[in-house]
């Protein structure tokens, strides 16, 4: 493959994540400090949204193995779905100020919905590109590895752009707007940038594939079962993190500005993590990769919700670890989806990239719903108010919890499950070997004279 593809496909990445970790990272103080809708009403609706956009990837799944264009089965819904998820980006953090609580609650609930929705319809055709580029485990980690680098350096924009608008006070609804619109003119330049290098090169022997072969080949999918297993308390831990990261800087460490800090040296760490993952996968392969690193994972997060926040340095070194961890796995994810669609190939004959990341990430969705709840819930339980000045106790000490205790615990599981995992590199390639000599036993029969 050519870097031109790789750099392509990472801008795609890029461009779902100035949708999607903006609203993991910043939606629930937007709800709570300016729509002024409660921690608990927001956890609640985090969790029924979250879940029905777990459904919606299904959804689009089955209508993405359904789509057969000169463009490809991926490719178009790069092009054609993106402004509607770009448009919805912007109307999630522009609740109407004149509303009632309850018209409030209405607006955010309808909102972020048809986000999921349309979110749905653009992330599972291009998390599901990459297994229809490259069948080469070299190419699928440098594919992964770039997805996970571009991911994070977003995220570091984001943060740089909107922890000053918070720390600064002033109009923030207006200062949130604005920002939307402009990330939505850049991310449909990424959205074209990636839809113009990316191509659909691996064969398949069925274009469409049916339900009932979709079920039948996920029933038999073990690897992906374990996967979408791990990634559910990956997932759950990752959020509880991310939506209360900007509480641990504003409130534990007493200076909204660190959250910036914060991100760089978690975002150095997954960045430094990602890059190192095809090393890891090459000495130890990607399963004990995954483990280590999610005892690296948990070890930060332990570090995080006991380090002093009169020593802010402490908190942040370790939010830099734990970003090592998050980065590593993460990276992994989405290369190991990939092999269990050849897997999934290998022991049934059907191909359905688009249903098998449909799957995944309904559990993902499943664990960021679980994940942005329990934080919701937790700081709201420990008594976080609403615009107080300062927070009780209980309420700093609920925000550690969220922040470390929950995803050290979590994550820490979702490395004890993929102990589990059965795929190595030796049985991966052998498998693809078998699946080649399929292909061509059946080409070779269909060209013969009768």
């Amino acid at each position: 493959m050519k870097l031109v593809q790789y750099l392509g496909y990472a801008a795609g990445d890029a461009a779902n994540n100035l949708t999607f970790s903006l609203a993991s990272a910043f939606l629930l103080i937007y709800y709570t400090d300016v729509a002024g809708i409660s921690a608990a009403t927001a956890g609640t609706l985090f969790l029924i949204v979250r879940v029905w956009g777990g459904f919606a990837d299904l959804l689009a799944g089955r209508v993405v193995d359904q789509t057969s264009t000169r463009w490809g089965k991926f490719r178009p819904y790069l092009l054609f779905g993106s402004l509607p998820l770009l448009g919805l980006n912007v109307a999630l953090f522009s609740i109407p100020g004149g509303l009632s609580t309850g018209g409030k609650v209405l607006f955010a609930y309808v909102s972020y919905v048809l986000f999921q929705l349309a979110y749905s319809f653009v992330n599972i055709p291009y998390g599901s590109l990459s297994a229809a580029m490259t069948q080469e485990p070299d190419e699928r980690a440098k594919l992964s590895t770039g997805r996970i680098i571009a991911t994070t350096l977003t995220i570091l924009v984001i943060a740089a752009v909107i922890s000053p608008q918070i720390s600064r006070g002033g109009d923030l609804q207006r200062s949130l707007t604005i920002t939307t619109v402009v990330f939505a003119v850049v991310g449909f330049a990424m959205y074209l940038w990636c839809f113009a290098t990316s191509r659909e090169t691996v064969a398949r022997d069925v274009a469409k594939v049916s339900l009932g072969d979709t079920l039948r080949m996920m029933r038999h999918n073990r690897p992906l079962v374990l996967l979408c297993a791990s990634s559910l308390l990956f997932l759950t831990g990752m959020f509880t993190l991310q939506t209360v990261a900007v509480y641990y800087a504003r409130n534990v460490l007493g200076n909204a500005n660190l959250y910036i800090v914060l991100t760089v040296l978690q975002t150095v760490g997954m960045i430094a993590a990602a890059a190192a993952v095809p090393k890891g996968v090459e000495a130890i392969g990607k399963k004990h990769t995954y483990v280590v690193a999610g005892v690296v994972a948990a070890a930060g997060g332990i570090g995080v919700a006991v380090a002093p926040g009169s020593v802010p340095a402490i908190g942040i070194t370790c939010f830099g670890v734990l970003g090592l961890g998050l980065g590593a796995i993460n990276t992994l994810i989405f290369a190991i989806q990939a092999d269990t669609v050849d897997y999934g190939e290998w022991r049934t004959g059907i191909r359905a990239e688009g249903s098998s990341y449909a799957v995944l990430s309904f559990t993902r969705k499943a664990g960021q719903g679980i994940g942005g709840a329990a934080a919701a819930f937790t700081i709201g339980l420990g008594g976080y108010v609403s615009g107080a000045a300062s927070q009780s106790g209980s309420a700093l000490t609920s925000i550690r919890v969220a922040a470390g205790v929950i995803p050290a615990v979590t994550i820490l599981a979702a490395a004890a499950v993929m102990l589990a995992y059965p795929l190595t590199e030796r049985a991966f390639r052998r498998m693809i070997a078998e699946v080649a000599d399929r292909r061509a036993a059946a080409a070779a029969t269909v060209e013969s004279p009768a």
